[in-house]
């Protein structure tokens, strides 16, 4: 489908992800087409405009999406402390030895949420591969918004004794399908494979994201990692009608 058939609802997002809005009384409802974008809710009431974006595959269905690097740093730190007052809950009198971060976006967020826990520092995984990197302590990762071929994920291998057997918490910005957002090749069950491999042998208690986008991840994670999944709001897959998007699921 060629650009001029694309639908129409969609503008610039320079303006979208700098201000977190007061709860209204305009709810997201599956009837009423959105035309520009989608408010999340937040576990407050409080409302966070998405952009509506259409997929490369098929424009006639489209994502609210999240870009955290393009967000105010008042808001990645907001939306920070929400997802670690949600992990703190979760985690009850059980704490991690560690968090680790998914790149890119997952990093800064993983850094403020480590800090909540009280640590001094997180574990970053990479997709730039070193010299001394070992393929072992790699998988791929893949996307629903990137048209791009597969990237690789990497940990450190300086790093390894940092989380080698030990209990940790796997931060990125976004679920969706099981997929981490902003990546390319595989699915984010495969850093949780990963992790939980013998060459890392990690315990993954939780895994905390901002925005978790439709249900269909609960499927490719499983009953069990689904239940240790804590996300701050949840966005749908839209579809096209006449005069905007409307929920498709």
């Amino acid at each position: 489908m060629s650009s001029s058939q694309r639908p129409s609802f969609t503008e610039p997002t320079t303006s979208y992800w700098q201000e977190i809005l007061p709860a209204l009384s305009d709810q997201p409802s599956s009837n009423t087409p959105r035309q520009y974008s989608w408010p999340a809710v937040l576990p407050d009431g409080r409302q966070f405009l998405l952009p509506i974006r259409p997929l490369h595959t098929n424009p006639k269905e489209a994502v609210a999406s999240l870009f955290i690097n393009h967000a105010s740093f008042c808001v990645v730190g907001e939306l920070s402390v929400i997802l670690f007052r949600l992990l703190d809950e979760f985690m009850g009198k059980d704490r991690p030895d560690m968090v680790i971060g998914l790149p890119t976006a997952g990093l800064c967020i993983a850094v403020e949420v480590a800090k909540g826990f009280g640590h001094s520092r997180s574990v970053p995984l990479g997709f730039s591969q070193k010299f001394w990197y070992d393929e072992a302590l790699s998988t791929e990762l893949s996307s629903v918004t990137s048209p791009l071929g597969s990237k690789r994920v990497y940990l450190d291998p300086n790093l390894l004794p940092l989380v080698k057997g030990k209990k940790v918490i796997l931060i990125d910005d976004t679920v969706s399908s099981g997929q981490s957002i902003l990546t390319s090749g595989k699915t984010m069950k495969a850093v949780w494979d990963l992790l939980e491999s013998e060459a890392i042998g990690c315990n993954v208690a939780a895994c905390g994201v901002f925005m978790k986008q439709s249900q269909r991840w609960r499927q490719v994670l499983g009953e069990e990692r689904s239940k240790r999944l804590v996300g701050v709001f949840d966005s749908p897959l839209l579809k096209a009608v006449e005069g905007g998007w409307v929920i498709r699921e």
